[in-house]
């Protein structure tokens, strides 16, 4: 890179209530308006709303859920959806670029799959359209359906022609250890496409309940609700089988990795050789080091663990606009976390990894 002090976060967020309020009901096909996302007032405020079925809160004020009240900056619940004042901030807390995730970290639960489809490719158009503002520094990620295989590769497809540099796809919403998956898997090694999967799904027991001792639960177990998946796609073979394909496990944090990566090499010598479906050609971890990265945020341990993980692995974030987001003193925790470590370690992290991954560089 030119300048090693830039600073490159790798997961920050365009949520569902800082989103514009007529952004579906503007940019749906005519005969679908109705039936899309539409803002709609409640005794709890204004709501996303499908029909009955609520989807979330549309420009949410609470100040202790927001980075950027909590930061005094006055906002009306959108800042972070305008991309010009989301540059400003990204200037203030000396953030060069930005990957960003949206609009649901729990997916449109739309009923109709080829409603809630066509609302996916709605908002990856719009997205497409936020990045414009300067592609060197926005990539708000599209969303990529999962309801079929073909549908998910069209739709990738579709947004790599429209200069996306990525995709997210929910490994909670399909079975990604089913073969019928592999036509994406080789659709994103052929299209150099990094494919990420979110934290936000996986759990059995703990909900997401804004003001409850659940939410303390859900968000302290959720960043290891990836280790099914990352099982799944190592030793699956689906990895493996398509060199070229780059898998990001988004705000995964790295803590639980070298115990995984542990595992998954014990776990594979031991029961591979007997498998029938499939048999790795590599160690778990050698396929991990070739493919896979995650993100952090603050993680008083992290830092110091990335040399068992890899240091071409793990990519830093801010975790924008939310309420324990670095903003707007990331430059401030990256010099704490990384205080004592290799310079090297902490350009690849914070800056070489995710500008190479998504060409922002």
């Amino acid at each position: 890179m030119a300048n090693d002090d830039r600073i490159f976060s790798c997961d920050d967020h365009l949520d569902m209530w800082t989103l514009p309020a007529k952004l579906w009901e503007e940019r749906l096909p005519a005969g679908l308006r109705e039936r899309g996302p539409r803002v709609k007032p409640t005794p709890q405020g204004d709501m996303w709303m499908v029909g009955d079925l609520v989807l979330g809160a549309s420009r949410l004020k609470v100040k202790s859920y927001n980075a950027l009240t909590r930061a005094g900056i006055d906002d009306d619940g959108s800042r972070a959806s305008d991309p010009k004042l989301r540059l400003q901030d990204m200037d203030l807390d000396s953030i060069y670029a930005s990957v960003i995730y949206g609009p649901s970290l729990f997916g449109l639960p739309i009923p109709d799959p080829e409603l809630k489809w066509t609302c996916l490719a709605t908002y990856n158009d719009w997205a497409a359209d936020f990045n414009a503002v300067d592609r060197k520094r926005l990539c708000a990620l599209p969303v990529l359906p999962t309801h079929t295989p073909e549908a998910a590769v069209k739709e990738l497809e579709r947004v790599a022609k429209l200069g996306h540099r990525g995709a997210i796809f929910s490994p909670f919403e399909a079975r990604v250890s089913d073969p019928q998956w592999e036509i994406l898997w080789q659709a994103c090694a052929s299209l150099a496409m990094p494919l990420s999967f979110h934290i936000g799904g996986g759990f059995s027991m703990l909900r997401s309940a804004y003001q409850s001792w659940e939410m303390a639960a859900f968000s302290a177990a959720a960043p290891i609700q990836l280790d099914e998946p990352l099982c799944a796609m190592v030793l699956s073979g689906a990895l493996e089988r398509n060199p070229k394909m780059k898998l990001v496990l988004a705000e995964a944090g790295i803590g639980w990795m070298p115990f995984i990566l542990m595992r998954m090499d014990a776990s594979g010598a031991k029961h591979l050789p007997h498998a029938t479906d499939y048999r790795l050609k590599h160690k778990p971890s050698e396929v991990f080091r070739a493919q896979v990265l995650a993100t952090f945020e603050e993680e008083p341990l992290g830092p110091r663990l990335i040399p068992l993980i890899g240091e071409d692995n793990v990519m830093w974030a801010s975790d924008y606009p939310h309420p324990d987001s670095t903003f707007p003193n990331s430059k401030k925790a990256i010099e704490e976390a990384f205080a004592g470590l290799d310079p090297t370690i902490r350009r690849k992290a914070t800056a070489e990894n995710c500008a190479r991954l998504y060409h922002l560089a």
